[in-house]
């Protein structure tokens, strides 16, 4: 197992999508870069979709990240809002492989369990233990930075595996070769 590796950390929305990378080096884990990406400003969900992709493909090319690892979509009550959701999470999943890279999900309670060791932990709690834990100054007024920080932490924690199945698509389709139509 390669011990030393780029994280990108990503908390999808359609309003503020929050990013985060990190790099492995040995036993230390030291914060790259994480910040928003502003998108409601955008009126039509295309162009917000479009936004995510480039953005998101930027920044895959500036840190080229060994795994993405992207917090999964929790249940809501209003479905087109969820929709919404999930598409801007695909659109974040194809930018990543298109470059073949390592995907990974999980649930926001997994990370924050992860991060603070308690599931229902505020987005304030886990933004005060990544600063301790990554040495970060100040924390941001979008906590969305801090989310998408603590999805890659938490991808870290769990070994680049999630509990749910295989690390990334890649290993499902090479795993999984017949439930592939081409």
């Amino acid at each position: 197992m390669k011990k030393d590796k780029i994280i990108l950390g990503l908390d999808p929305g359609t309003s503020v999508m929050g990013y985060g990378v990190i790099q492995i080096t040995g036993n230390k884990m030291s914060m790259l870069q994480y910040g928003v990406i502003h998108l409601s400003k955008y009126v039509n969900h295309e162009i917000k979709l479009r936004k995510i992709f480039d953005r998101v493909t930027s920044l895959i090319e500036d840190y080229t990240p060994d795994e993405v690892a992207l917090e999964a979509p929790f249940y809501g009550k209003n479905i087109q809002s969820m929709l919404k959701l999930g598409r801007a999470q695909g659109v974040a999943m194809a930018a990543a492989l298109r470059l073949d890279l390592p995907i990974s999900e999980y649930a926001p309670k997994k990370v924050k369990q992860s991060v603070t060791g308690n599931g229902n932990a505020s987005k304030e709690q886990v933004a005060e233990m990544l600063k301790t834990l990554l040495g970060i100054k100040e924390i941001p007024k979008l906590l969305d930075a801090t989310d998408a920080l603590g999805v890659a932490v938490c991808h870290h924690f769990q070994g680049g595996k999630t509990a749910s199945g295989p690390k990334s698509w890649k290993a499902f389709i090479n795993d999984n070769p017949g439930r592939v139509k081409k």
